[in-house]
């Protein structure tokens, strides 16, 4: 069930890149504070490589992102790294700890793997909500009505909707 919800939001994303151009996907948005589309897609991918890189090291530092400049400016490449992602996503789950440093001070947090595919998935999810807000009054891009809404919240539609 996660790696389903994860495939399905992560291929919503692959069809938002695939409608939209390269410029207007670094293009800088009032709405969202001057950030871009790209920017934040980079963002939830850099979430999920992470996540991978990190998985045999058993240490998942999520600050520890290249921020690659070439995933926010390249809707292609975006999406190939995409597709790697989803190629590479089925792991056994296993125990890992998470690295945070905060005002200098080192955490060590014990953790999983699908405890943290959870979490990404809803950081994505988070995200999307965002880039919704760029997208919305474009009149040739079309995206998924969930798009950016969370599992719970759609669910919770559902059950209202009875």
């Amino acid at each position: 069930m996660l790696i389903a919800s994860i495939t399905k939001t992560l291929n919503e994303l692959l069809d938002l890149l695939s409608q939209i151009s390269d410029t207007d996907y670094s293009c800088p948005c009032h709405q969202l504070s001057n950030a871009t589309i790209g920017e934040h897609t980079r963002h939830s991918i850099e979430m999920f490589q992470c996540l991978e890189n990190q998985y045999e090291n058993g240490i998942v530092n999520y600050d520890i992102r290249k921020r690659d400049y070439h995933i926010q400016t390249n809707t292609d490449f975006a999406q190939k790294c995409i597709l790697q992602i989803l190629n590479q996503i089925e792991k056994p789950n296993k125990s890992l700890q998470l690295q945070q440093i905060i005002d200098g001070e080192e955490l060590l947090i014990d953790t999983n793997y699908n405890r943290e595919l959870l979490y990404n998935l809803e950081h994505c999810i988070h995200h999307q909500a965002l880039i919704k807000v760029a997208v919305i009054q474009s009149e040739t891009i079309k995206i998924d009505e969930n798009f950016g809404v969370a599992r719970s919240t759609i669910e919770y539609r559902k059950q209202c909707a009875q």
